[in-house]
């Protein structure tokens, strides 16, 4: 039986098969295949998707001639933007921690903000932004895909900046004084489009973590909207909160 998880079978199988061999010693061989759909009810092209999918993210290992078995992701890299004492992005702090971090930018462009982004920078609908898609990498590794807006009416250099390295927020900073001082965060749950899967090199339809930030001035004023799509077998998301200046 496969408890019910939204969207095609195979992710049900997939999650059921991922709390399973969680639960099992490192190198334990999985059944053989006839077994597994079996237990399952699915197809073999289903079941393999399932499989497919969990191997891609860490979790098994095929071994030719020999079977399937389970394996550990590995360790993964925290996904951390500072807000305490000041508001640095990823980039700025896992450099700071030593990681090597690289970024391709996809994606440098004007354009008329998508209403939803329109809402988050407090925008009228024929407002332009700057929009900026970028992977990023940890030693040399997928990570997340970001992808970050701005009023074009207040950064119109933005479009034209080298951001294959260097932290956003930093240039920002430098280039315009920008006043970055608040920052609302929303964690929620997406899956991978097949266009991201490539990027990120998962199986499309894997689930993935999305970061939603909006940064503000210190008199509320919306500069920065942003929202990264990350693999969670590679990243986790932590936050630190500061009470009272302490």
């Amino acid at each position: 039986m496969v408890s019910p998880v939204s969207g095609p079978k195979y992710l049900s199988v997939r999650e059921h098969l991922r709390r399973r061999v969680a639960a099992l010693p490192e190198h334990t061989l999985l059944p053989p295949e006839p077994q597994l759909c079996a237990e399952y009810g699915v197809s073999r092209i289903t079941l393999r998707r399932a499989v497919d999918g969990l191997v891609a993210d860490g979790h098994l290992v095929r071994e030719q001639g020999r079977g399937t078995y389970v394996s550990r992701p590995a360790i993964r890299h925290e996904y951390r933007e500072s807000f305490v004492h000041r508001i640095a992005g990823w980039s700025s702090v896992m450099t700071e921690q030593g990681a090597q971090v690289g970024t391709k930018v996809l994606t440098q462009r004007i354009v008329p903000a998508p209403a939803a982004v329109a809402v988050e920078l407090s925008l009228d609908g024929a407002a332009d932004v700057v929009e900026l898609e970028r992977l990023r990498t940890v030693d040399g590794l997928p990570n997340h895909v970001a992808h970050s807006f701005l009023p074009a009416s207040l950064y119109p250099k933005a479009a034209e900046q080298d951001f294959s390295e260097g932290s956003l927020y930093e240039y920002l900073r430098r280039e315009y004084g920008a006043d970055l001082a608040h920052a609302r965060i929303v964690v929620d749950v997406g899956t991978a489009a097949p266009d991201e899967a490539d990027l990120l090199r998962v199986v499309a339809g894997s689930p993935l973590l999305v970061v939603r930030t909006t940064v503000r001035d210190t008199g509320g004023h919306p500069l920065v909207h942003s929202f990264s799509r990350l693999r969670p077998d590679v990243s986790q998301v932590e936050f630190e909160v500061s009470v009272g200046g302490r």
